[in-house]
């Protein structure tokens, strides 16, 4: 780790960090919180694929949609309108409406093979922009002078590494210019991150295995053909599973590549300052 205690991460000019951990618990909180000083650049994982990676995906399958309308159709061939996605760090909505759920087309699904089409995309997508962090801390410091940064990453960063790989490529870059930071979330706060999902089922990203298991098994519990699933039912029905696949995923990030902290201790962090004594406490500790 580039800090080795809490006198170190005190004391360093440059503090860096990657949050990481399900959608929910804490990271954009935080990361916002610490961009509201003034002194971090907060760069945003999803944000950097929803536009630089998945942008054109995202505006292409809106200008199929809107083909479908004569009126859109006659502006669009003769260039008289423009369709893009108005992405932003609090509304990634264009970009999991483009990812999409599998089933039946009348009710918004995708056939199976472009669903798992778009998560490959992702997938791509999501390795390249965490790639792209030592280039922005980099960025920040020499365009914007930034001091400080925060990597707030997607919740499926688990998903496209290897914690138990000591020569994970994507996990050996952030680990040598970033703290790497566990947002844990308690058996209280799974239950709740399952009832929100269940008001609002949402389209995520996850492993290939990990869905065609999941995916054969609905369909064979349900005794449904693929294009009459509800594909509402099914990812709320994946979602509860997708958590507990993620966890020792993610406890294996944080032993091996950086600490943890807990997202109460999160949800107490009001000021930059507590921030600080948060995390020097875990290296002291992790020491």
């Amino acid at each position: 780790m580039i800090y080795g205690s809490g006198n170190e991460w005190r004391s360093a000019p440059q503090k860096r960090v990657a949050l990481f951990g399900m959608s929910g618990l804490g990271k954009t909180h935080v990361s916002a919180l610490l961009r509201g000083s003034g002194d971090w650049f907060h760069y945003s994982i999803d944000y950097r694929i929803g536009t630089r990676y998945m942008g054109e995906h995202i505006a292409d399958n809106f200008k199929r949609e809107a083909m479908k309308v004569p009126l859109l159709r006659e502006l669009l061939m003769s260039d008289s309108v423009c369709i893009s996605s108005n992405i932003t760090f609090d509304n990634l909505a264009p970009l999991s409406t483009y990812l999409g759920k599998p089933g039946d087309p009348a009710r918004g699904g995708l056939p199976f093979d472009e669903y798992m089409k778009r998560q490959d995309q992702h997938r791509t997508a999501e390795m390249a922009a965490l790639l792209d962090t030592p280039h922005f801390i980099e960025r920040a410091q020499a365009i914007y002078g930034y001091p400080h940064f925060v990597c707030d990453t997607g919740g499926s960063i688990c998903e496209v590494v290897d914690p138990e790989n000591p020569a994970d490529p994507v996990l050996t870059a952030l680990s040598r210019n970033l703290l790497m930071v566990w947002i844990e979330g308690s058996d209280t706060h799974t239950d709740e991150l399952i009832r929100r999902f269940d008001k609002a089922p949402k389209p995520m990203y996850y492993q290939p295995d990990f869905l065609h298991r999941t995916w054969a098994q609905y369909l064979d519990r349900t005794g449904l053909p693929p294009d009459g699933v509800d594909p509402d039912a099914f990812v709320r029905w994946a979602y509860a599973q997708a958590l507990a696949h993620r966890q020792p995923r993610y406890a294996a990030m944080a032993r091996n590549w950086g600490i943890s902290v807990t997202a109460g201790e999160i949800a107490q962090v009001t000021t930059v300052a507590g921030f600080d004594d948060l995390i020097a406490a875990r290296l002291d500790q992790r020491g």
